[in-house]
């Protein structure tokens, strides 16, 4: 009889569709009258269940800001190229609604020069603080602790650095990130150069570690719970509260390759923290580039951080300066 290996052979519960606890009173709206969904391949990645949704006039509000936002960027990628539907599909990944020049600092623009990346800035962030809004009292409502919502904050406060903050402080949205795929990069890229290479920002170090970690411990959690399921390692609340064989093999196996396990709850909090602390630090590294520091690679030398390469070929020598010849 083959092993079990619940990878490959997840059980799917077939049952009705589960509407959910009762909402608490005074809750505005109701969610989805249509029945819930079952998709048999979603339930090889996660629960199959699709439905009942609950909006509220938050999340309404919050869809139609996106819905703006991303509009006016579709328009205007596509009127960069002539309105060519072929053009835009190839070149869609290129293509970007740019901030205003630096000449208009704070100003509003003209449209056509970066006035709508202004309009689109100002509806993309309503939305997403809309959402944000949204998951703190859906969380709220249902009798949760609000860690979710305050991870969506960490992101949206690595976005509000690179659209909003740092462009103020800078003193022009010139200094702000285009909307689009490859120019993005571009300005990610264009940014380290200018600024002398955010590889030498210790809060950059701090957010690739963060990132780097978080991989990792989600990576060992969830192979130690998948290691562990046939003993019911997926009841993870039951493990926490009455440690059974499951979780008792888990930190065996830790303590017998590492000296030292996390518990069934504490690696949770382990990788919030780790999650959360990546665009965190990240934002304070930005936002100090131009506005503390001009150049990381200069304040990395002068702190220690930079490597004394040797000096393998000589100094050139300026041609004018250099003396005629004979």
């Amino acid at each position: 009889m083959a092993d079990y290996q619940n990878i490959f052979t997840r059980v799917q519960v077939a049952s009705h569709g589960y509407p959910g606890v009762a909402l608490p009173p005074g809750t505005s709206g109701e969610r989805t009258k249509a029945a819930p969904l079952h998709f048999y391949w979603l339930g090889k990645i996660g629960d199959a269940q699709i439905g009942p949704i609950y909006l509220g006039w938050l999340g309404v509000t919050s869809i139609v800001c996106f819905l703006i936002a991303f509009n006016i960027i579709g328009l205007n990628m596509l009127a960069s190229v002539n309105w060519d539907p072929v053009q835009f599909v190839r070149q869609l990944f290129w293509l970007a609604l740019e901030p205003p020049p630096p000449s208009y600092g704070l100003s509003f623009p003209p449209l056509n020069d970066g006035g709508w990346w202004l309009i689109t800035g100002f509806f993309l962030t309503l939305s997403l603080l809309l959402w944000w809004l949204r998951m703190y009292k859906r969380a709220r409502a249902l009798g949760m602790g609000t860690h979710i919502p305050w991870a969506f904050a960490s992101a949206i406060w690595l976005y509000l650095v690179l659209g909003f903050i740092r462009p103020i402080a800078m003193g022009s949205w010139g200094e702000a990130v285009p909307f689009g795929i490859f120019p993005h990069l571009d300005w990610t890229a264009a940014f380290s150069i200018r600024y002398g290479n955010l590889f030498y920002n210790p809060f950059h170090c701090l957010s690739i570690a963060f990132l780097y970690g978080s991989a990792l411990l989600f990576a060992m959690h969830g192979a130690t719970v998948l290691a562990t399921t046939r003993y019911g390692a997926e009841r993870e609340l039951e493990q926490i509260a009455d440690r059974g064989t499951a979780f008792e093999r888990g930190g065996l196996f830790w303590r017998w390759t590492m000296g030292f396990n996390a518990t069934a709850e504490s690696i949770h909090r382990w990788a919030w923290w780790f999650a959360v602390l990546t665009p965190l630090t990240g934002g304070i590294g930005i936002l100090l580039t131009g506005t503390v520091v001009d150049n990381w690679y200069l304040w990395g030398i002068e702190h220690g951080l930079v490597p004394q390469y040797p000096l393998v070929v000589p100094t050139p020598i300026d041609p004018a300066l250099a003396g005629g010849a004979p």
